[in-house]
Formats: C-alpha cells, structure tokens, sequence
C-alpha cells in the first residue's frame, strides 16, 4: 500500500519513517547569538558555549528586572544606616521635609517623612505604637511586599493604635488571614525579617511643626518582649546628603545577595528562588562571580537597566496613559498591589511591577483602591505635549485646571531621570504646593506653572520652578484627598507645552 505524504514531514536518511520537520534541529542554524552548528542534533562545543552565555545573560537581565523591588529596600535600609538609623526605635524624620540633597526615588516635598527599619530576626514581634492624626503609613517586607497600612489608609483610620509585625518564623496562635485584633493589637504577619516602616505627616499652615511633634511625642518602636523600652531617637535628615537608590551596575547583584543571605528561604517562591540561584546567588553560599560570569552579569544589568528605562520613559503599556492624546501616565497600573493582571487571569503583571519599583516606593492597596477624599493619587509625566523628552534648556507651561479634585491640596515636583530623586537646582524644593507656594492663580481659578533653566518673564516667581540646561527632568503630580473627577477623568491636567523649539537630540520620537 502506498503511504500518502503529509504535510511537514520529511523522509531523511537514516530513518525507516517519515519524520515531522518541525523536531528536527538543521545542521547549521542562523540566530540573533550567531550562527548555532550540530552533528545530528548535536550542539558543537563552541555552541554548547554561546548558547550558555546566552542563557546565563538572559537570566541575569530577568533576576535584575525582577529583583528591583528587594534592591530597592535593601538600598533604602543602607541609606538610612549611613545616617544611623540602625535600631527599630531610630526613626529618620524629615523635620524640614524632604529635599534634593538626599537621592530618593520620587520622594515627595510635601509631606514629612518618618521612616525606620525593623529587623524580626534580632528583635522578634515588634509593637509599633501610631500616633492620632498620622497620614498615610505602610509596613513593608523586604521584598516590597504589603504587610500592613497605618495611619488615615491604615486599621486605625487615623485614630492611632499599637501594631504588632509577627516575623516569618513566628509559631504561635496566629489564625489564617492577614489582619487580627488581639490584646489591643492590630497583627500582621511578615514574610521577611526585615521591614520597612514609611509614615507620612500633613503640614498644617504650611508648615511641618505639627507632624513632627505629633511623631516625636506619639511615635514608639520596640520589641514585645523588651523588658524596658529605649528611648526613641529620631534623626532629621533634611538637607542631608546619602543615597537610598539601587546599583545599574555588577554591584546590584550583591545588593540583592545581602538580601537572599539576611532572609529565610521561604520569603521567596521555588521559581524565583530558582532563577536567582541559576547566576550564583543562594542563600548559605557565598557569590563569588568568576571573570566570565562577572562579564555577562555586567552586560545583563546594563541591558536590564535599559529595560526597566525604557518600560518607565517609553512604556509600551497603552493602559499606563491616562487620558487620549495625552502624555500624563499612572505609575500603578492594574489595580493590584500584588500586580496581577486582570486579576490573576494574567498572570503576574511584570512591566507593571517594574514600571512601578524603578521610579518608586512603597506598596499599599491604598495606591489601588479608588478611596474618595483620603490618601493620594499620582500621575507622572517626561514628554512634551508633541512627544518630545522634556529638556532643561527649554521653557515648558503647565496649566492646572480648577477645581482640582484634591480635597486637602495638590503639588507638582520635578525629578531627575538619571537619579529618579528630586531635580538638584538652586532651589532647593524643586517643586510648587497649592498649600505652601503663594501661587499666583488665573482669573478662572487655574494655575500655569513654568519649567526652565531661568525664570520667564511671564511667569510669576512662585509659579516657576527651575530645570538645568543639558539635563532631562520629568514631573509628578499629585492629589491628597483626591476626589471624584480625578477618578472619573471629568477633570484633567493640561499638557507639559513648550515655549521654546526643542533640540534635536531631546525628541521621544
């Protein structure tokens, strides 16, 4: 009986049968990694060699991606220690607000800043005593992860009360679910030892007195177990110059080895765990990146750091842009502090994460979760309204509609691209507060801001902030207490416009 020839098969020699095309590796093969050679399915040594080196980068420019947000913490704890906050009860306080000597990633103007880091493993269960009248606060694990919100956002709405933070090892009486009221504690469990700790205090007047004294009277730190309470020391780090931003270089990857070493191994699925030990870094070993390996993980950060730049400054996402024709995008996309996407139908919404953690900080479903008139929303902005980077040579216009939906007060501040921390000018808050800048307002109740290396003759001095020729800059704007058309987009901003023709080499295009 004659056999009937089917598509895609193939009758080579050395087989009795025909055999589908499609499983059959060509002697010679051309790729994006050169040119791929086989005896018979065979990789050749010299191939066997460039595939590893292919697959050991590739790993590398995942673990960076996915790594961001531990790096990220790990960097803020290392910055925090360099100015001496070591102990849970040492509470860094931006007594004068944040300002641009200090690099952190989009750190606001606006607010005052207490932060402190616990460490469960030395300490065990740690009491967090909040304050009434403390905004917005967040405990994070050293992954980025949520573990609890205090404060307005938080469990005890603003009325203040004791947390107690379990570490991942704790095994008493601890009932499934996130949250418990026990013995006049709000609990939460963490999957890290150590936290981030991040509270945030409104200005009254303008002014920052109030939310200081609130935190230094009303903030308390220590663990459970303590049989008497330090005192807690607080350090002003206003005008102080440190870094709390992660390595784009090799040294990244020993960032995040502090890390895997520091933490239990369950703080980390099998798979991630996985692929962070395919490049050399596990917990128990020491990484020690041979020549090659420190070659390809250079090019591996190198590209990964491109990546997460152009996923932040030229996203792909048509989700992340907030309105048509428009160039303000949302730094949180899907609505998920856990980034799933479509929830969890997706999967884990990668570019969103790293959109997130390369030019931010701090996870809450508070970002998440439409809350009418409390918390804050954000949106952020690097192009032109013709598509053009934003330049610090040129002159730009914004103009903030009224009424702005931000039922305690809105501000705009400008960043470096480079640092993703406040513009270094001359001014030393690169940035305007409808609260705190005596802005002159339009006859309709609107605002125009100037953006350029010197003031414009049309703009009003409190209406300009300052940019550097040669640098680029983006913008973030931002309402407290927003309401109801923000999230319904019946109000809008209006677009960065420029003044002045833009140079060639600054186009987004």
């Amino acid at each position: 009986m004659q056999k009937t020839k089917t598509v895609g098969m193939v009758n080579p020699p050395g087989y009795n049968t025909e055999i589908p095309a499609s499983i059959l590796t060509p002697d010679r093969v051309e790729t994006s990694i050169g040119t791929l050679e086989f005896f018979d399915g065979f990789p050749t040594e010299e191939t066997a060699r460039k595939v590893f080196d292919n697959l050991d980068f590739s790993r590398g420019v995942k673990v960076f991606l996915d790594a961001i947000p531990g790096a990220s913490l790990e960097a803020i704890r290392i910055g925090m220690k360099s100015i001496g906050v070591t102990e849970c009860h040492h509470v860094g306080l931006a007594e004068q607000l944040m300002d641009s000597n200090s690099l952190f990633l989009t750190g606001n103007t606006d607010t005052v800043y207490a932060i402190a880091f616990l460490d469960l493993e030395r300490d065990g269960p740690t009491v967090i005593e909040i304050p009434p009248g403390c905004g917005p606060g967040t405990v994070n694990d050293a992954w980025f992860r949520f573990v609890v919100d205090m404060g307005i956002p938080g469990l005890d709405a603003g009325h203040g009360g004791k947390y107690l933070i379990l570490p991942p090892d704790y095994t008493g009486d601890y009932p499934e679910g996130r949250f418990l009221v026990e013995d006049g504690y709000f609990v939460a469990k963490s999957r890290s030892y150590v936290n981030l700790v991040i509270l945030r205090g409104f200005l009254v007047d303008g002014s920052p007195t109030t939310a200081v004294d609130m935190f230094k009277t009303g903030l308390k730190i220590y663990p459970q177990a303590a049989k008497s309470r330090q005192s807690m020391v607080f350090t002003d780090f206003s005008n102080v110059v440190f870094n709390t931003v992660h390595s784009n270089d090799l040294t990244f990857y020993d960032e995040l080895a502090h890390i895997i070493e520091k933490e239990p191994v369950e703080m980390l699925d099998l798979e991630l765990r996985g692929l962070i030990a395919s490049i050399g870094i596990q917990k128990g070993k020491s990484f020690e990146p041979d020549d090659r390996m420190k070659r390809i993980l250079t090019d591996a950060v190198a590209v990964g750091n491109a990546t997460a730049r152009a996923i932040d400054f030229q996203t792909r996402e048509r989700e992340a842009y907030l309105y048509p024709d428009s160039e303000w995008k949302t730094g949180f996309l899907g609505g998920s502090f856990e980034w799933l996407k479509d929830d969890g139908l997706g999967g884990r919404y990668l570019d969103a994460r790293t959109l997130f953690f390369y030019f931010a900080t701090v996870n809450t479903p508070a970002m998440a979760v439409e809350m009418i008139g409390k918390g804050s929303q954000y949106a952020y902005v690097n192009k032109d309204s013709q598509g053009n980077f934003l330049d610090g040579a040129n002159v730009y216009r914004l103009r903030v509609p009224a009424p702005v939906p931000a039922k305690d007060f809105w501000s705009v501040v400008v960043y470096d691209p480079q640092t993703r921390s406040q513009l270094q000018t001359t001014q030393l808050f690169p940035s305007k507060n409808s609260e705190r800048s005596d802005l002159q307002v339009n006859g309709d109740g609107s605002v125009d801001l100037y953006f350029g290396p010197e003031q414009p003759a049309a703009s009003h001095p409190n209406n300009w902030i300052q940019t550097i020729a040669g640098k680029g800059w983006f913008g973030m704007l931002r309402l407290y207490g927003p309401l109801e058309p923000w999230f319904d987009k019946s109000w809008r901003p209006g677009e960065i416009e420029s003044l002045r023709d833009p140079s060639p080499t600054a186009t987004g295009h």
